[in-house]
């Protein structure tokens, strides 16, 4: 990921997939309506995308079979069809199965939730993943980078928000970290990014509610931005990604690239 140009990162959200509560019986359908929002964002100039399964509600805490067999489906159409990197996040915290499946598609980066430390969630208590994830990089080597959040979204911390970026960073080895809003779509909390900006050692991504309208505040303090919510038709999370608003970002990123 070059995190000079500070990258727009686009999600791609699933529909629920195959050994979730809500899957309709078609994955054909979730197929085709994830390389529908992929080949949006490549056509308005994103610099990468993230696919996630956001439709697989309630979420356990690592997914079964079913879902690393037809998630890999569906990304490995998505990379065979776009050009931009590529990353996978498998919710709710299931760091192996997301560098598994990004192994075995080529893809770019992954993100983890809950890398270093414990999170409480609507998941119950979360762990993090680091010594496991660790042995399965030195496994499986590659140049997937490892995106994690640090207080992430949808739970409760008790730990230090500095302390949780030095364990994240130094002891759960990631490659960039994410700081996000209390849920999705919520802008983050500025002086926590700014923090994060002045203490972390690799670059420090938004992981939440960026819109047009913060963007130029939030280009000051961020290395790069995943974009979700903000993108979508009508800005509702549930509808496809709009390409008029997907290029107006990519039109406003452009101009702060220019005059950084």
């Amino acid at each position: 990921m070059d995190f000079e140009r500070k990258p727009l990162i686009g999600m791609v959200h699933l529909k629920p997939l195959p050994g979730s509560y809500l899957y309709d019986g078609n994955l054909e359908t979730v197929i085709e309506l994830a390389l529908r929002d992929a080949k949006t964002l490549e056509e308005a100039g994103f610099d990468a995308i993230m696919i996630e399964n956001f439709g697989d509600v309630p979420f356990p805490k690592t997914v079964d079979k079913v879902t690393v067999a037809s998630f890999t489906a569906v990304a490995k159409a998505i990379r065979d069809e776009v050009s931009v990197p590529v990353g996978i996040n498998v919710l709710r915290n299931d760091g192996i199965a997301a560098y598994s499946i990004a192994y075995a598609i080529k893809a770019d980066f992954i993100r983890v939730n809950v890398l270093s430390g414990v999170a409480y969630t609507d998941q119950g208590i979360i762990e993090g993943i680091a010594h496991e994830l660790a042995k399965l990089r030195k496994l499986l080597p590659s140049k997937i980078q490892v995106f994690a959040d640090v207080h992430v979204k949808h739970a409760v911390h008790f730990f230090d928000f500095e302390d949780a970026i030095r364990d994240t960073v130094e002891r759960g080895l990631a490659d960039a970290v994410v700081v996000s809003g209390r849920a999705t779509g919520k802008p983050v909390d500025l002086e926590k990014l700014a923090l994060a900006k002045r203490i972390s050692p690799v670059p420090v991504i938004v992981g939440s509610g960026t819109t047009y309208d913060n963007l130029p505040e939030l280009w000051k303090h961020a290395d790069a931005f995943i974009v979700g919510t903000w993108l979508k038709r009508d800005g509702k999370v549930e509808n496809e990604v709009s390409l008029e608003r997907a290029k107006k970002l990519v039109e406003l990123a452009e101009k702060l690239r220019r005059s950084s």
